[in-house]
């Protein structure tokens, strides 16, 4: 995981935290994502032990399978198993899906580990600190935009984490301007598909779009 996106997931993290930010300084920023970094990890352990214990446990049916299976039954007690196939049950299906999920666990475990470690990374402080005081500086006008494109909804009862990542993205186009409008983009659809809705992804496109075309970005 890049510093860049590193710093956006953290500055996601910062802005689900806050309830207000006109009062908040650049170390309140800093203590509210070591916290959250830390929290995050903790969190990730305890998913890495479930999914140890997953694994235990399929590694055990596969072995009691083996053992029980017809073909090891008529064998002789003092011989060692042969394998066996094992049939494509819907059971099967299930435990492979729980599998599946461990791997994907697993991975975001591994990424917030990294973002942990980045977090002592200047470059990190200082890219989430830019966002959050362009976002000090200019809430009123960001969220006036996305009141604006979001045909007539309440800015207020918006998905919450969809109005951050909006803020996130429109502070690094309209005011950071440190990247490629593409590259905040693409960042801002990640982030919609990895933690909010599954209608979040085009919501955030569609309110973008009309951003960049209102603000003649390229």
């Amino acid at each position: 995981m890049q510093a860049r996106r590193a710093a956006r997931e953290l500055a996601l993290i910062l802005f689900s935290q806050m309830n207000t930010i006109e009062n908040l300084n650049n170390w309140d920023f800093q203590d509210i994502v070591l916290k959250s970094v830390r929290t995050l990890t903790n969190n990730s352990a305890d998913e890495l032990k479930l999914a140890s214990t997953a694994i235990l446990e399929m590694k055990e049916f596969i072995e009691n399978y083996e053992a029980n299976h017809p073909t090891n039954l008529e064998r002789p007690i003092e011989v060692s198993n042969v394998p066996v196939a094992i049939p494509m049950t819907s059971d099967m299906q299930g435990r492979l899906d729980d599998l599946l999920n461990i791997a994907e666990k697993t991975m975001l475990a591994l990424e917030i580990a990294e973002m942990a470690a980045l977090e002592e990374n200047s470059d990190v402080k200082e890219y989430i600190i830019k966002i959050a005081n362009s976002f000090k500086a200019n809430k009123e006008t960001i969220d006036e935009q996305i009141k604006k494109f979001a045909f007539g909804w309440d800015i207020n009862r918006l998905v919450k984490m969809d109005k951050d990542i909006l803020r996130i993205a429109m502070c690094e186009l309209l005011y950071v301007q440190d990247a490629p409008v593409k590259v905040i983009i693409d960042e801002a659809l990640e982030l919609a598909k990895k933690y909010s809705t599954d209608d979040s992804a085009a919501f955030v496109n569609g309110i973008l779009g009309k951003v960049i075309i209102e603000n003649s970005l390229k």
